[in-house]
């Protein structure tokens, strides 16, 4: 009951945002006005020009950043989630194993695809990077930005800016959207097809994807977007359930199972299909900006995403009753396994608020002040634990789990003008982050009440952090950065309770500092160079700590006795830019000490998080960009990177030391195409490649291109957009045109069809 009950609120608050999504066109048609003139200027952020009205991301980064617009991505990309729009990117993979996968993982040039804390993503001002933890279930909160509302992207590499915290490690992606100064409305509706076949699971599925925006001004100086955005998608299945090992006991006999050599070399059967997932998610959006004065802004967001989602199993096996088989034991050839596959249903309702209050007068003194607060108002996951033969399961609860964080920040240009000799900034963060976890059985897992107690996790951290960053604009060619990162660390109030046991663990605390210099050279109107250095602390999360759970048949344990992992970090770029083109050749290197890593024994089904001494990552990143190749009509971009990672000293394995670090491929590759056939009518081709890579330390998942492997890849993709009117634009486009079977540990979506129609008033 209380379940419908949160559903029927959150349905209602949805169709509340559609609503006055809809109704507020008179309000602000009646506010329609010119544009003003574009007060900004063209910036360079590290190797990119952009022209743009206060952008989110300073000029004075003193790294590489890649930069793409709203336009691009229209373009290029068959867009359905925020997280898809970065694909393309150097270096850059996205974890999203089917659309609307909640747990797309960011992997950047150093870090894998379950290191989920060891990247930042923005909205805007405010974090939505998941730090309650640091693994697949942990990404960031992409569902709350639709790619509709997106203007530009901004990429950023590495930790060699003071402004970010030490999970930026890898890098930095900042999302930001526009609320333009005139009247506009927005619409779309998208159509999506996949066809899969795995093993003995064979289907076509399809979803829909919608979404509608109003914005303008309402007054001289208040801006306002509403929006909203509907995904109803179905994905292939994400898991599927397996042995290799035999075990005691007398198992029934069945028919119907798949073989196959597993990712470690092994004879393995496959009994069915699992995490067959049909999600269902809404977003609404609110933001606010008041021009409190011309060089003074005020910006409030507020956010609501839910998501109703059911994951479904499919049995291949057949039982002497000839009814399909779930859990128990099987006899094949006279050998007895365990079979278990469990379907499950998760109910999540999400909140996001945030305020800002910005200076940017260009002048002496600017400054800037956030602050949000992200809220799991609803996160419940029902779980069968013996489908097929009892109604038996669990309810996972993280209700009242979430974070919030502020910042306090200033520039200091003692020549009173953005070309002063000194740009001096400095700045005050903190932030904290709350786990609140409980399972509880139920009798019966769809709908049934909790019947007792089984197990809970709690458990803080929080980070204060001080920084202070000097750029030196030493002579007209030379510019020097220097900069440092205080901080603070907590964790608090950790606890492990389950009907057996009961663990209190002691508080903690870590305090550091992270070092941060570039040196840039402007050798000519068209080569740039920089040298750039940092240091970064990686603080362990809550879950990573305190957290204890069963995912399927795999027990995850925490380990509240974890060291912050440190890293060094290095990059020397150098950029040709000329006329519609650039061309960029960046060395990078990063040494981890203690780095975090989760390790799963696959005998004992254990998931634990453990510290390994020292990994050093190092290579190459070329990219380019170029409108107009050979013909006007013809844009290209591209990139190749190459990552010789090592894990140097693992004394707790040491079978690992010498191993490729998990989950980073030593080659990655993109490209995209684009033909402008006339101001209506676009195609655009793309391609995405990676080879292969390995989820264990000890590299033993040898066999790569099976489930549980991490396969090579080379995927295409295709789109076309048409101008019908000036109103009305028409797109259609494929991904994966061949078919190419992927996997990353599970299996990447087969070719996907999209249809789609914008409106754009």
């Amino acid at each position: 009951m209380m379940m419908m009950a949160v559903k029927n609120r959150r349905q209602h608050l949805l169709a509340g945002v559609c609503g006055v999504v809809l109704c507020s066109s008179p309000v602000l048609a009646a506010q329609t006005q010119d544009s003003p003139p574009d007060d900004g200027a063209a910036l360079e952020l590290g190797d990119v020009v952009v022209s743009a009205s206060k952008p989110l991301v300073p000029a004075t980064v003193p790294a590489v950043v890649k930069t793409l617009d709203k336009q691009e991505i229209d373009q290029t990309v068959n867009a359905v989630t925020a997280a898809e729009t970065i694909k393309y990117q150097p270096s850059i993979v996205v974890r999203e194993r089917y659309i609307g996968d909640r747990n797309g993982i960011l992997s950047m040039r150093t870090n894998g695809t379950t290191s989920s804390a060891q990247t930042a993503v923005y909205a805007d001002e405010m974090l939505i990077s998941n730090y309650l933890g640091n693994s697949y279930g942990y990404p960031p909160r992409w569902g709350m930005v639709s790619p509709e509302e997106i203007e530009r992207v901004n990429i950023i590499y590495g930790p060699f800016s003071v402004l970010y915290p030490g999970n930026s490690i890898g890098g930095v992606v900042v999302l930001e959207t526009k609320v333009p100064d005139k009247t506009e409305f927005h619409g779309s509706a998208q159509l999506i097809q996949q066809s899969y076949d795995l093993y003995n699971s064979k289907k076509t599925v399809t979803g829909d994807h919608l979404t509608a925006s109003a914005a303008g001004k309402v007054s001289d100086r208040l801006h306002i977007r509403l929006g909203a955005d509907h995904l109803d998608n179905q994905g292939q299945p994400m898991s599927f359930a397996t042995a290799t090992t035999t075990t005691t006991g007398v198992g029934q006999t069945v028919t119907g199972y798949a073989q196959d050599i597993s990712e470690k070399g092994l004879n393995r059967y496959v009994f069915g299909a699992t995490s067959i997932d049909h999600s269902i998610q809404d977003n609404g959006k609110l933001k606010l900006v008041y021009d409190v004065t011309p060089t003074l802004t005020a910006t409030y967001q507020v956010g609501l995403w839910s998501n109703d989602s059911d994951t479904s199993v499919q049995s291949y096996l057949t039982g002497a009753n000839g009814k399909p088989l779930y859990n128990g034991k099987v006899n094949i050839g006279g050998k007895v396994y365990s079979v278990s596959m469990n379907p499950s249903q998760s109910d999540s309702l999400h909140l996001m608020n945030g305020v800002a209050l910005k200076q940017d007068a260009g002048g002496t003194f600017d400054w800037a002040v956030d602050a949000s607060l992200y809220s799991y108002l609803t996160d419940e996951t029902r779980a069968a634990t013996n489908y097929g033969n009892s109604s038996v399961g669990t309810i996972t609860s993280m209700n009242g789990s979430g974070w919030a964080s502020a910042n306090v920040g200033g520039i200091w240009r003692p020549d009173g003008n953005r070309q002063s000799r000194h740009e001096v900034s400095v700045g005050y963060h903190v932030d904290q982050y709350s786990l609140d976890q409980t399972v509880s059985n139920t009798l019966e897992w769809q709908k049934g009440t909790e019947s007792s107690f089984k197990s809970s996790s709690e458990g803080k951290t929080r980070t204060q952090a001080l920084y202070v960053q000097d750029v030196w604009r030493v002579h007209p060619d030379w510019t020097l950065t220097l900069g440092g990162r205080g901080e603070r660390w907590e964790a608090f109030d950790g606890s492990n309770h389950s009907a057996a046991s009961d663990a209190n663990y002691e508080n903690r605390s870590a305090t550091t500092f992270s070092p941060k210099a570039a040196l840039a050279y402007q050798s000519s109107p068209e080569w740039s160079h920089r040298l750039s250095v940092g240091r970064a602390y990686r603080f362990p999360t809550v879950t990573e700590m305190f957290q204890q759970i069963t995912s399927g048949s795999t027990i995850i344990t925490g380990n509240p006795d974890l060291q912050p992992e440190r890293a060094w970090a290095y990059d020397f770029t150098n950029e040709y830019a000329v006329n519609d083109g650039t061309w960029r050749v960046s060395l990078f290197q990063e040494n981890v000490h203690s780095a975090l890593i989760s390790q799963t024994d696959t005998a004992l089904n254990t998931t634990t998080y453990q510290n390994v001494e020292s990994l050093r990552m190092r290579g190459i990143e070329t990219a380019f960009t170029q409108n107009g190749v050979v013909w006007d009509q013809l844009d290209l971009s591209g990139s190749v990177t190459y990552t010789d990672s090592e894990i140097l000293k693992n004394p707790t394995n040491l079978t690992s030391e010498g191993r490729q670090v998990p989950r980073i491929p030593e080659w990655r590759a993109s490209l995209t195409a684009t033909w402008h056939q006339d101001d209506d009518l676009s195609y655009s081709g793309g391609l995405r490649y990676a080879s292969a890579s390995y989820s264990n330390l000890d590299n033993s998942d040898i066999n790569h291109g099976v489930y549980g492997g991490n396969s090579e890849y080379l995927i295409a993709d295709a789109k076309v957009n048409y101008k019908l009117t000036d109103w009305v634009t028409l797109n259609g486009g494929i991904d994966n045109a061949f078919a190419t079977r992927a996997y990353v540990y599970h299996p990447y979506p087969s070719t996907t069809l999209f249809a789609g129609v914008k409106v754009d008033y």
